[in-house]
């Protein structure tokens, strides 16, 4: 269930889609650790990478946005704050199972599928939204 970023993702800001294409890679890396069955010391530093990049890209992204007035930025601000609660969810549910690799499969699922549909329909409208100010 790996994928990558292609330019179909693109949101039309440099500093979104660059950051945006990082995290589809470190998200491969995630799934390919667990078919490969890797230590979960591997897997979890996958997940603290990921926690920790999310963040920050959410903090990036979020300062954009108030950067250039963008309306729909508490709307953001909401779907960004669920992602890291599933996330968080995700590896207590990993580490509470022992290191189960169908929770990291079923996380990379989550976590493209999520990162696909939020930047194709939330984040192209925060390039789209840019765009009309130039």
């Amino acid at each position: 269930m790996a994928i990558q970023w292609t330019p179909n993702l693109s949101v039309g800001v440099e500093m979104i889609d660059e950051q945006h294409k990082i995290w589809f890679q470190k998200a491969a890396q995630l799934f390919e650790a667990g078919q490969k069955g890797q230590a979960k010391e591997t897997i979890l530093q996958m997940f603290d990478f990921l926690d920790d990049y999310t963040k920050f890209h959410f903090k990036d992204e979020e300062e954009y946005m108030k950067s250039i007035q963008y309306p729909g930025l508490d709307d953001q601000k909401r779907m960004h704050a669920g992602f890291i609660e599933e996330l968080a969810r995700l590896r207590k549910d990993y580490n509470e199972s022992g290191g189960n690799v169908l929770l990291i499969i079923n996380a990379n699922k989550m976590v493209i599928n999520w990162l696909t549909k939020h930047i194709s329909t939330a984040d192209k409208k925060i390039g789209e939204y840019a765009r009309t100010l130039k």
